[in-house]
């Protein structure tokens, strides 16, 4: 997980425990996303370690939009999205971090509650005068933005995003003087951000401040691409935007060269129970021994073990034959949204025989014809519900799922009908 750190920063760490570090989260959206996981698990280990835990979650700088890895302006949100955003956010915090009142303890902080009050001439004088332009110009994050370059495909920046910076500088400046913050982390693309803050301390205290940054590698795939979206777009932290069961799934279709360092940074298994379940993968890779525990672990502390347990027998009942009577309508919908669709009239339904529901009935979305049907019925082929279909039944002889859902199977394929 480890990507740099300041000089001083581990005997800073080992000998002056308990000490204060935060991560910044900014509430662009209503969920975080397991591109955030990875940041928050260097939380967890912080925390884990003996020292105390701050989230920061952005209400001021996500109002400006951070120009790290951006190669255009962000739309700006409005305040009342901020704050719904923010309180998403810092919900799902709290499950990953020990919030109480020891001196380990973890704490969620708005810069909103800072700013807020905070004038624009007052900022300029106060905190603006520290830091010249050829020190913000000369970060990458700026550089890459301000350069021109064609192959670059650099936009140009605003002045509000060249600033932001400066206010997360402030934001570590308030906390090291405010809650004895000394330690700023995130992925190594906040590197230049961080490294401001430790220098607006330094500059702001008259040069006695001392303050450290610690980066995390950004998550990549063995390819090099950049890690946490599904052929479907991010995968989230909130169950209403990524499912429990597209989440487990996520983890689940792994690479097996991804699995091991995955596994790494998103779960708290230890080395040896690590190493454990990558010699077992290795006897036999097609039991995926390895993804199903990252899978595990990882839907467990994001969602419960409830969903997890639901994931599970939702993934059962599509490659291993579970019962599809033990899902609910999410779930079941969930398991088969990538199949064909089709709806019918329950009335009409109630006249039909099997091989007619399945073919002419259904538009030929199944079966092009009852003739096609009929052979791969005889052919112990089709299955409604799990049930093989025979050749004289009645649509209505096997019960509808939630009296509304069957589910068509045609040798390896699947179907999902709908009765309306």
């Amino acid at each position: 997980m480890f990507h740099d750190m300041m000089p001083g920063t581990d005997e800073h760490l080992r000998q002056n425990a308990p000490i204060t570090g935060y991560i910044g989260f900014d509430p662009t959206a209503s969920s975080l996303h397991i591109g955030n996981l990875a940041t928050i698990m260097l939380l967890v280990h912080l925390q884990r370690a003996g020292h105390r835990p701050l989230a920061l979650v952005g209400g001021a700088t996500g109002m400006i939009g951070d120009p790290s890895g951006k190669s255009a302006e962000r739309n700006l949100l409005d305040e009342a999205a901020l704050r719904r955003n923010q309180a998403g956010i810092q919900a799902q915090l709290e499950k990953f971090l020990d919030f109480n009142d020891g001196p380990t303890g973890a704490r969620v902080v708005n810069n909103y509650d800072w700013f807020k009050e905070f004038g624009f001439l007052q900022f300029l004088r106060e905190v603006g005068k520290h830091l010249t332009v050829n020190y913000m110009m000369a970060k990458d994050s700026v550089k890459r933005r301000i350069g021109g370059n064609e192959d670059s495909g650099a936009e140009g920046i605003s002045y509000t995003e060249f600033s932001y910076q400066l206010l997360q500088g402030y934001d570590f400046f308030h906390l090291y003087k405010e809650l004895g913050c000394t330690l700023q982390m995130g992925a190594s693309d906040q590197w230049g951000n961080i490294t401001t803050g430790t220098e607006l301390i330094r500059r702001m205290s008259g040069g006695e401040g001392k303050a450290y940054a610690l980066t995390g590698q950004l998550i990549t795939k063995a390819d090099g691409t950049k890690y946490g979206k599904s052929e479907t777009g991010t995968v989230w932290l909130d169950p209403t935007l990524t499912s429990p069961y597209q989440f487990y799934q996520f983890f689940l279709n792994s690479k097996d060269e991804d699995a091991p360092r995955l596994i790494r940074v998103f779960t708290l298994l230890t080395q040896a129970e690590i190493e454990a379940l990558e010699a077992e993968h290795a006897q036999a890779p097609h039991l995926r021994t390895l993804q199903k525990a990252l899978a595990k672990d990882v839907t467990i502390r994001v969602h419960s073990e409830q969903a997890f347990e639901a994931a599970l027998a939702a993934s059962q009942v599509l490659f291993g034959g579970g019962d599809l009577a033990t899902l609910d309508e999410a779930t079941l919908l969930d398991v088969f949204a990538g199949v064909p669709h089709v709806e019918i009239s329950r009335s009409a339904v109630a006249d039909l025989d099997a091989l007619t529901l399945l073919s002419t009935a259904t538009n030929g979305v199944i079966f092009a014809s009852k003739g096609e049907a009929r052979k791969m019925v005889q052919n112990n082929g089709v299955k409604l519900n799990r049930q093989k279909v025979t050749l004289d039944q009645s649509a209505t002889a096997v019960p509808a799922l939630l009296d509304k859902y069957l589910v068509a199977q045609k040798g390896k394929s699947y179907f999902l009908i709908t009765l309306v």
